[in-house]
């Protein structure tokens, strides 16, 4: 009591002990989690309320990989969807580059470094919304403006976040319905990543034409990576996995003859950084224009689903900080609702400057900061600060977004570890049948339509913990629930997400 007393009175920076002075890296490591007191919305400076360590550049060097390769498939996919909705629009690799380098310039220095490093470290950095990735197709053909968008998002989000509806969902949401949506989220990144390994491969054409495709590349990289996120799981340094993997399968496949595939086309250099560029005419940069109210109608169904999105997202983001960190460090955990104030105001100053990327919290970097049992602060200054290195250089983008360096990072920095951390979760029956319930739903539908459907069952007794659901509320039970299901219904008919499985016609 009196030890907790003396910790409540006293600043991190006094509290702090070298690590000489601990038996191992691991209990300083807890020793720092613990006495940490991080400034919400007040400057945190280093040395005072944080330090930096050598596992702060492990999450750093994650999300980096990560990041790289999320913007360039965000922008990619902006680009081809765009030149098939619009005439007189023809945007490129060139483009999708550029864009992704003004992403990597502005939002890193504004809230990697300043906001989620200086003055919120309880608020994660804001990433990418890697399930949307996919719709920004549909988004682009359904006559949709990724300035509106952006600007519909934020608005959302910072609604959401004020009446702390992020928090709200988190806390009714079940061990067992989140194991189960991270095991499936786990399970089907898995096989996507593992899938385009093997594409690639097998798409490789050897310089002996008589030998033909080069598949098995792709099986010695993954076979390989296995092994070592093994061993690396066995001596405690899981946290070392993507920059060792990543590293390991670019290794891999230049020794097997697969660099002919890799090309350094990005030259040194800072892109249009004018936002009256990409947004003032319809000649120059997007080639759209500002947006119209037509513009806002067709993104709106777009905008509610992703930010109806957001939360498993979160929630599987803070469950991984609390599976891996010690006890009585509740103060670093990250804080949902700062968390999506900053995911809202960086997509509307994001994509105002000229970026397109579709954010959330940032999963490459959270994961293997909560693996390596470090808080966030210092590891997003040093992540803000290689964006912004990378992006000047230019060519590193090139090395990161090829198959084998970002396949595998995503495969053992991401979705192994969601995967692992949904299993760590179920923990008996009542657990399994929400979770197993969860997946299925999944399965059939989607994982967010899963994750609402199941939190209703769950919180109504349906499934899982009956006694669970004395203990809540009528709102608990039914109106948030049931309302949360019904607006993601509606969200994803609205936008034709059921059209291609079911046949069920969007309704815009």
């Amino acid at each position: 009591m009196s030890i907790d007393k003396d910790q409540n009175e006293k600043s991190y920076s006094e509290l702090h002990r070298p690590a000489s002075e601990f038996n191992s890296r691991s209990d300083y490591l807890d020793h720092e989690l613990q006495i940490m007191k991080p400034r919400r919305f007040r400057l945190n400076l280093p040395g005072r309320d944080f330090r930096f360590e050598l596992e702060d550049l492990v999450p750093a060097l994650a999300g980096t990989i990560g990041i790289i390769a999320m913007y360039s498939a965000v922008m990619m996919s902006w680009a081809d969807g765009l030149t098939q909705a619009w005439d007189h629009v023809n945007l490129g690799k060139e483009f999708a580059i550029e864009v992704a380098r003004v992403e990597m310039l502005i939002p890193a220095l504004l809230f990697c470094i300043l906001a989620s490093g200086f003055i919120n470290p309880r608020a994660n950095l804001a990433g990418n919304h890697g399930p949307m990735i996919p719709l920004i197709g549909t988004i682009a053909l359904a006559g949709a403006h990724p300035l509106a968008l952006a600007l519909l998002l934020g608005v959302f989000g910072l609604l959401l976040s004020y009446f702390k509806g992020g928090s709200k969902l988190v806390n009714l949401t079940s061990e067992g319905v989140a194991g189960g949506l991270l095991v499936f989220l786990g399970f089907t990144g898995a096989m996507s990543q593992i899938g385009e390994i093997q594409s690639w491969a097998t798409s490789l054409q050897s310089a002996d034409v008589a030998k033909g495709s080069m598949g098995y590349v792709g099986l010695v990289v993954l076979a390989v990576n296995i092994v070592l996120y093994a061993l690396l799981a066995r001596v405690n340094k899981r946290w070392l996995a993507i920059p060792a993997c990543a590293f390991t399968g670019l290794i891999i496949a230049l020794i097997f003859g697969a660099g002919f595939d890799l090309v350094f086309e990005t030259e040194m250099g800072l892109p249009n950084l004018n936002p009256v560029y990409w947004w003032g005419s319809t000649t120059e940069g997007w080639m759209l224009g500002l947006p119209n109210l037509q513009h806002f109608i067709a993104s709106l169904p777009f905008a509610i689903l992703a930010v109806a999105m957001w939360s498993p997202d979160f929630l599987g983001h803070r469950i991984f900080q609390e599976l891996n960190y010690p006890r009585r460090t509740e103060k670093v955990l990250m804080d949902v609702d700062d968390t999506m104030t900053m995911c809202s105001i960086r997509q509307m100053v994001g994509t105002a400057v000229g970026g397109g990327n579709i954010t959330s919290s940032w999963g490459t970097y959270m994961i293997p900061a909560a693996i390596a049992k470090r808080p966030i602060p210092a590891g997003a200054i040093l992540l803000g600060s290689l964006c912004i290195i990378i992006a000047i250089l230019g060519f590193p983008m090139d090395v990161a977004v090829w198959p084998p360096v970002m396949r595998i990072a995503l495969l053992v920095g991401v979705f192994l570890p969601l995967l692992e951390a949904g299993v760590q979760m179920i923990k008996d029956t009542k657990d399994s049948q929400s979770a197993g319930i969860c997946i299925f739903a999944a399965a059939v539908t989607n994982p967010v339509l899963a994750w609402a459907l199941a939190m209703l069952l769950d919180n109504n007794g349906l499934i899982g913990d009956k006694e669970r659901s004395k203990k809540l509320s009528f709102a608990d039970r039914i109106i948030i629930p049931a309302g949360v299901l019904i607006v993601c219904f509606i969200a994803m008919l609205a936008v034709g997400m059921l059209e291609g499985q079911y046949g069920i016609p969007a309704l815009l």
